[in-house]
């Protein structure tokens, strides 16, 4: 990233990546922790900016690692719900956005055109913090789901689309927008204080009674639930639908990725499948996360030699995919049951009987 870098430059870019992959790990035991997320990534160019001199432009590396790390995040972010939330239509609704991103960012790396990211906004993010912050005192299983899809169309009509133009299609940056016309961070400040007032005098008044008191940490769960049996195909679509996705998008992003898309998507459903396997029949192999990437490192050397020399093998990237993969399959298996016992055919049952 920098020709020469000095020790004080490594150090900041080493704290600013490892902040941003630690993080995330605490989303699923306090989901605002999401924000913390959002804000590194909202400060680390102007940090890296102030402080070194890597290239920050379109073109420049960081900006690919910048997309990945994004991406990660989201994806935890994601595994979250199936652990978390107690409102299905919520659970559903979130689904759909995040995977709706998903294609998106995909679409962009491939046509290398930035309509793609507003044609796909990423409206979960936002969902995602509108859902955990009333969570703080209510139940959201109790509100209806109509107002679960007002809540997703608001955000991406009126919050998502406009910050979407404004990054991606006008390409500019707030700071240097208001430096450049002052007007831009009075409106700002007073929209936000229009938000604040509606908020206070419009919407509390209406909002029903809080369920319980105040409520940051989610449900600790020392054992989560497992299940025995063989393969479930619904689980298996969805993961390689998941890790597919995810892999093929960082594969355009990362510069000493050889193979193509199809060829990543190819290796994934074998990585897919294998994992179920060796789960039904050694589950012991694949039920701890060291395993597991000991595991899917294998599968990534063993495939990569259908598509490269095995001297092109690059090691520290493979073992980043084989800890991306491992941590993905890891989180999803270990909170899709929850999912499953929380909303499943005999739990819709039980709720609905009198």
């Amino acid at each position: 990233m920098i020709p020469d870098p000095t020790t004080s430059e490594w150090a900041l870019i080493v704290a600013i990546v490892l902040a941003r992959l630690l993080v995330p790990l605490l989303i699923p035991r306090c989901e605002l922790v999401i924000i913390v997320a959002l804000v590194l990534d909202a400060i680390d160019n102007s940090l890296l900016a102030a402080f070194t001199d890597v290239d920050l432009g379109p073109d420049g590396p960081y900006q690919s690692v910048d997309k990945a790390l994004d991406i990660y995040y989201l994806a935890i972010a994601y595994v979250t719900t199936l652990r978390n939330w107690t409102s299905h239509s919520a659970v559903r609704i979130a689904r759909f956005l995040f995977y709706y991103r998903l294609v998106g960012v995909l679409a962009f790396e491939l046509l290398d055109s930035r309509a793609m990211l507003l044609l796909f906004p990423n409206t979960f993010e936002f969902f995602f913090i509108v859902y955990a912050t009333l969570a703080l005192r209510w139940s959201p299983s109790t509100w209806p789901p109509r107002f679960w899809w007002w809540v997703a169309i608001v955000l991406w009509v009126c919050v998502k689309l406009p910050q979407e133009y404004w990054i991606h299609i006008a390409q500019r940056d707030f700071t240097e927008t208001v430096t450049d016309y002052p007007w831009v961070g009075v409106v700002s400040a007073l929209g936000i204080a229009a938000l604040a007032a509606l908020y206070w005098f419009v919407a509390r008044p209406r909002m029903p009674a809080p369920d319980r008191a105040w409520h940051f940490l989610a449900e600790r769960r020392d054992h989560e639930p497992r299940r025995g049996g063989g393969v479930r195909w619904s689980e298996v679509g969805e993961k390689t639908a998941l890790i597919g996705l995810i892999a093929i998008i960082f594969a355009e992003i990362l510069p000493d990725v050889e193979t193509s898309a199809l060829e990543v998507g190819v290796g994934v459903v074998a990585i897919i499948l294998a994992n179920d396997a060796i789960s039904t029949w050694a589950p012991r192999l694949t039920v701890e996360f060291a395993g597991l990437v000991v595991v899917n490192l294998g599968l990534i050397f063993g495939l990569s030699r259908f598509f490269t020399a095995a001297e092109n093998f690059p090691l520290g990237t493979a073992l980043f995919f084989a800890l991306l993969i491992s941590l993905l399959l890891w989180l999803y298996d270990r909170y899709k049951p929850v999912y499953d016992e929380r909303f499943g055919p005999a739990s819709m049952r039980a709720s609905s009987s009198p």
